[in-house]
């Protein structure tokens, strides 16, 4: 029988000792999200207004029965999980305010959300990442979570509870007010405010265009939409362009692909989109679409080519 020396079993105690401190080091990693019920203001989310009951968890399998009807645009998104509670205003019961905190799959996904929801004529309020404000509602994104406030038994809330309620929550969110770089690239004076937006899968319909941000605008006195496609590559935003290129070639439509000053240029009339001008540069492509002549953003889309992240 072979004996095994004291120093070979100092060694293997050794290696498990290190093994379990590796362990131990890795579990903040998977403990560091945080039950989303804790996220909720505890007992009230501001002086008058109380927690009634207990919040209610909803998932990817139940979710149908708290929006049905709505539940299959979130999953695009990358939802994940629901925590929603009534806070009850104690001086008139019969009012209270909805809180529904929505985790999505990214920063990006809860802008998604956040933007399908807004209206332009909502007053835009200091809160979270951003957010806007209507008598009846509240709509908020912060990091990866999406958050709607909405009255209940009344038609308004004050905006002070509304603004407090959202204040309170936003504290034991994690404190990430950043927003996608993207929208960095609408910030020019064509683009109408707050009608930014992000498409989880197939911008304007196209399987090829795999998501992106669309904007309205105005170029010389036409209403236009605008885009911007952030792919993983340079060769992935090509191959997205080639088959957009293929696809109008096969709808029998005049298409142009020009390259010059560093970017690839595409012009042509969309069987649905009438004149579209989309310009590849490295791995974003940037466009416009629904123009009688295509020529006209040029000067646009070169605004915007300026404005892409490097």
């Amino acid at each position: 029988m072979r004996r095994i020396g004291m120093g070979q079993i100092s060694m293997a105690s050794a290696i498990r000792a290190g093994l379990v401190c590796i362990l131990c080091l890795s579990l903040p990693a998977f403990a560091a999200d945080p039950a989303i019920e804790t996220l909720l203001p505890a007992q009230s989310c501001t002086d008058g207004w109380i927690m009634e009951d207990k919040p209610a968890i909803y998932t990817k399998n139940n979710l149908f029965d708290y929006i049905n009807g709505e539940a299959e645009l979130y999953f695009p998104y990358g939802f994940e999980v629901l925590v929603t509670a009534r806070y009850v205003n104690t001086k008139n019961p019969a009012v209270s305010l909805v809180m529904d905190v929505y985790k999505m799959g990214s920063l990006t996904h809860a802008f998604g959300m956040y933007a399908n929801y807004r209206r332009s004529d909502d007053e835009q309020v200091e809160a979270g990442a951003d957010a806007v404000l209507s008598p009846s509602q509240m709509l908020m994104y912060q990091d990866r979570y999406y958050v709607r406030l909405q009255a209940s038994g009344a038609p308004e809330i004050e905006q002070k509870v509304f603004l407090a309620c959202a204040h309170a929550l936003s504290k034991n969110l994690p404190q990430q007010f950043s927003r996608p770089k993207e929208l960095d690239i609408f910030k020019i004076a064509a683009v109408t405010p707050k009608s930014e937006r992000y498409i989880a899968q197939s911008l304007l319909g196209y399987a090829f265009f795999r998501h992106g941000y669309m904007a309205d605008a105005t170029v010389s006195d036409e209403q236009v939409q605008v885009f911007v496609i952030p792919e993983a590559s340079e060769e992935l935003a090509r191959k997205a362009l080639d088959q957009y290129h293929a696809y109008l070639k096969d709808s029998r439509k005049d298409a142009k692909m020009t390259e010059t000053g560093g970017f690839i240029a595409l012009e042509a009339i969309d069987p649905l989109y009438q004149g579209v001008a989309v310009q590849q540069t490295g791995r974003y492509l940037i466009g416009a679409v629904r123009m009688k002549n295509p020529a006209t953003a040029t000067p646009l889309l070169r605004e915007m080519r300026m404005r892409l992240p490097r």
